[in-house]
């Protein structure tokens, strides 16, 4: 009865939270560009900002998260924060971008870094590590997070073109039922996991840094997963200039967000199953194929209809890589330090690329256009995917420890598990 509890309070804070994180972010880049009136140069660099700040808290959510287990004070803060986002957005942040552009840009780089990108990695690994105490599948948590998303995407469509605000006020909403929540939520810390966390050193992160199979894992990250993630900055510019006006554009891409990523959603369910019988490694290569076929794809065709069945088939390719990457991690790397290699390892990772790469496929979005940029991204993860179809781990090796004080944490860990 505990855990059934469990698993429905986290599935139900990943609904609201994802359904503010939708609400502000599903026309992000449409409200930078229709309402702020920036050019793609300017949204790459908004973006490239954010990912920089994102990086300075990603390593900092991750040490306090593995320090503290399943105490609920991470939670707390960006669940608060979370609860600022229609203030922040209405009366500071949009303001400030018209005023200044790059003090707009740095303050909501700050906000944006610490509450979204970096809270919503630290929310995903506090819920991962729920999830293998109280035995239940990430994904299938994970799962209503995307029902969260597809619901908060199908009222932004329709609402957006009547205020971005409304959008901005509904995050807010949803953070303050949130906090309720994350109050009468109950979840159990014993004495052995709270030494057990406070094991995890700084030395520990700096071993982690020594292991070729780390950095490997990271490169991947970096140079598939991130490309990845920078064609999906401005992509719904790109599909609502294909319609015959924007605001038609604006609702259609907001109704298909909506359709994948209930088809996420379905997915998040299925995923842990084609996972488990592939192994993560081989679900981290499938995610990088299906991401060059779409991105390929987005630029060999040029109907709405094709692009928007390429747009939904990200909804069986994220779910894939989201899973394999936490059970990657599980499999090859101390469990301990599960929110260090899920925030730095992935998270950090990909906003190092995001960083470099914003601002650049910002500029060529403007001077050769989206299709043509498209192909040069697809080709250049294809190139990393099959670099990491030779250098990821194949198979379960056993958990490293990082730190020599901590082999019997491990070993024990390791005997229970066989």
């Amino acid at each position: 009865m505990k855990k059934r509890m469990i698993y429905w309070n986290l599935s139900l804070y990943f609904l609201l939270f994802f359904f503010a994180y939708a609400s502000c972010f599903s026309f992000f880049a449409i409200w930078l560009g229709e309402k702020m009136n920036l050019s793609g140069a300017q949204t790459g660099i908004i973006f490239s900002v954010n990912a920089i700040f994102a990086m300075i808290f990603q390593p900092i959510y991750g040490y306090i998260s593995d320090r503290i287990g399943l105490k609920k004070y991470v939670l707390y803060f960006i669940t608060i924060l979370l609860a600022l986002a229609g203030p922040f957005y209405i009366y500071v942040y949009g303001p400030l971008l018209k005023m200044n552009f790059i003090i707009g840009a740095i303050v909501g780089g700050f906000y944006l870094g610490l509450t979204f990108i970096a809270g919503c990695a630290s929310v995903e690994s506090y819920i991962e590590k729920a999830g293998r105490k109280y035995d239940f599948e990430f994904g299938r948590a994970r799962m209503w997070g995307s029902i969260g998303s597809a619901s908060a995407a199908f009222v932004s469509g329709r609402v957006f073109n009547i205020s971005p605000n409304i959008n901005f006020w509904m995050a807010t909403v949803s953070a303050m039922i949130l906090l309720i929540l994350v109050v009468f939520m109950k979840v159990d810390v014993s004495s052995v996991e709270v030494k057990r966390a406070e094991s995890v050193s700084f030395n520990d992160v700096k071993q982690l840094f020594k292991l070729k199979d780390f950095w490997f894992f990271m490169i991947y990250m970096i140079g598939a997963v991130c490309v990845y993630m920078v064609y999906d900055q401005q992509f719904p510019i790109y599909y609502a200039s294909l319609f015959p006006t924007k605001a038609l554009g604006n609702q259609v891409f907001g109704d298909l967000n909506s359709l994948q990523v209930f088809l996420e959603a379905g997915m998040m369910f299925l995923a842990p199953f084609l996972v488990n019988k592939i192994g993560a490694k081989r679900g981290l290569i499938l995610a990088g194929i299906i991401m060059t076929c779409r991105m390929v794809g987005s630029g060999i065709v040029s109907d709405p209809y094709s692009i928007s069945f390429i747009k939904l088939v990200h909804s069986f390719e994220y779910a894939t890589l989201l899973v394999s990457i936490f059970k990657y991690l599980a499999d090859n790397f101390d469990t301990r330090l599960s929110s260090v290699l899920y925030l730095v390892g992935f998270q950090f990772a990909t906003q190092i690329g995001t960083t470099i790469l914003s601002p650049i496929v910002g500029k060529m979005y403007d001077r050769v256009g989206f299709r043509e940029t498209y192909l040069f991204m697809g080709g250049l993860v294809l190139v990393f995917t099959i670099f990491a179809a030779f250098t990821l781990l194949n198979k379960k090796k056993g958990r490293v420890a990082v730190d020599k004080g901590e082999t019997e944490i491990v070993l024990e860990e390791l005997s229970r598990a066989n």
